[in-house]
């Protein structure tokens, strides 16, 4: 199955950024297509998920950011000082089928990576289970969350739509002034061991991890386009969620929230 690496020249909009994933998946749908891509973000921005109420945005230090809704479920990310991750499988993809195992597949080839950079990562393997989860995805615990010296450095989240697959996930390379308690990567290491030179690493070793043959390729015009389309009349609107869907979409919502993530 062939798949293709979209590496952004260029920092981007949270409204653009999750227009182009959202591209990504109806690719994934409608033509069986995958993709591995990275990118950056242009200015500190809230990511909410899907159906996390507008109003926590507002909590101390985050209040006068950009902020944009992911189709993803979970808790609010501030992407700042990062590089992005998504991939999108079509429904016929083995991985596709088992979400857990995804998840899992891409986390470790990430922690192969770093460790050629000569920074230890490792799964978190336990989290604990119950009470109030913090309003930012760094300060909650997964299994599969990858950690830097107890640290949680990597967290993602998954979207399922007709069978094929999205999972789009943050990895952290310095702490942001607006949450100074989540340090990164480079944090960790007191050195400077993994910046945006190294998206193409990254995805080479995400590729690797699901399997076939992978090229370097850009969004068509169509695909370019759509995501022009859905940046504007969706993702600019931070409640851009809660119009009346269709039966069908409807019930993929159910099973999207059911994804863990973050």
């Amino acid at each position: 199955m062939p798949g293709r690496i979209l590496i952004d020249p260029q920092p981007s909009t949270g409204a653009w950024n999750m227009a182009v994933d959202e591209v990504l998946l109806e690719a994934a749908i409608e033509r069986n297509a995958m993709s591995v891509r990275w990118y950056g973000w242009r200015e500190a921005t809230v990511s909410l998920g899907y159906f996390q109420q507008e109003a926590a945005n507002r909590s101390p230090g985050l209040a006068a950011l950009p902020v944009v809704r992911r189709l993803t479920g979970g808790g609010a990310i501030l992407h700042h000082r990062e590089l992005t991750y998504s991939c999108a499988l079509p429904a016929g993809h083995a991985l596709a089928r088992d979400p857990l195992r995804l998840y899992d597949a891409v986390h470790r080839a990430i922690i192969a990576v770093l460790a050629v950079q000569g920074v230890r990562a490792d799964l978190r393997g336990a989290a604990a289970v119950g009470g109030h989860e913090p309003f930012l995805c760094f300060g909650r615990g997964d299994p599969r969350d990858v950690l830097v010296g107890g640290y949680k450095v990597l967290g993602s989240a998954q979207r399922r739509r007709r069978g094929a697959v999205l999972q789009h996930g943050s990895l952290l390379l310095e702490a942001s002034q607006f949450a100074p308690i989540f340090p990164g990567l480079n944090d960790l290491a007191r050195r400077r061991c993994l910046g945006v030179e190294h998206a193409g690493a990254l995805a080479l070793g995400v590729a690797a991890a699901l399997g076939g043959e992978w090229s370097p390729q850009a969004l068509n015009a169509g695909e370019h386009g759509r995501a022009a389309v859905l940046s504007e009349e969706r993702y600019s609107r931070v409640n851009w969620q809660r119009r009346r869907v269709p039966e069908r979409e409807s019930a993929e919502l159910t099973v999207g929230a059911r994804d863990r993530d973050c």
